[in-house]
């Protein structure tokens, strides 16, 4: 086992505190840039279902703000997490306040595919949702866009390709 038994637990380690920090920006305790300054890369590239591809570790801090403006009150929770390697996959909701009339909350889930790259920090980020559903419990929970909230852009580059040299999936 060794190095990479030890790296693997050092990726699940590193995640877990990325969860953790997103935890915080959710809470309104760090700004979301907070969370993408200490968990990517410089060369990192980041695959957003509605927002595209970001590349770079500047831009990932500018996205995660811009991104997530006037979403306070969402949540992302995570139900697991599963490692290969120096690989990550994760189900997590993406949850807004309220419930439906069935008592369960207004959620969609969403899974992110991540590569640790040594140091805590990640080289990439995949996220993949079905918009059609996020958009259908988005209109059951009444949820309207705030004034802060910014739009993603209308054509978003969507190539998935890793740069770090390891396979997406």
């Amino acid at each position: 086992m060794g190095t990479d038994s030890s790296r693997a637990d050092e990726a699940r380690e590193a995640y877990r505190r990325y969860v953790d920090e997103r935890g915080r920006a959710e809470r309104g305790e760090i700004p979301w840039s907070a969370v993408a300054e200490g968990f990517f890369t410089e060369d990192a590239v980041f695959i957003d279902p509605a927002w595209g591809r970001i590349e770079g570790h500047a831009a990932i801090t500018t996205f995660f703000d811009e991104s997530m403006a006037g979403l306070e009150g969402w949540t992302f929770p995570e139900s697991f997490a599963l490692s290969d390697g120096e690989r990550i996959v994760a189900l997590w909701w993406n949850r807004l306040e309220g419930t439906g009339p069935d008592g369960r909350p207004h959620e969609a889930p969403g899974v992110s595919i991540v590569h640790y790259a040594g140091d805590g920090k990640f080289s990439y980020e995949l996220d993949i949702l079905n918009m059609t559903e996020v958009l259908e419990v988005i209109a059951a929970s009444g949820w309207t866009p705030p004034a802060d909230f910014n739009q993603p852009p209308r054509h978003p580059v969507r190539d998935t390709t890793p740069t770090d040299g390891m396979p997406s999936a």
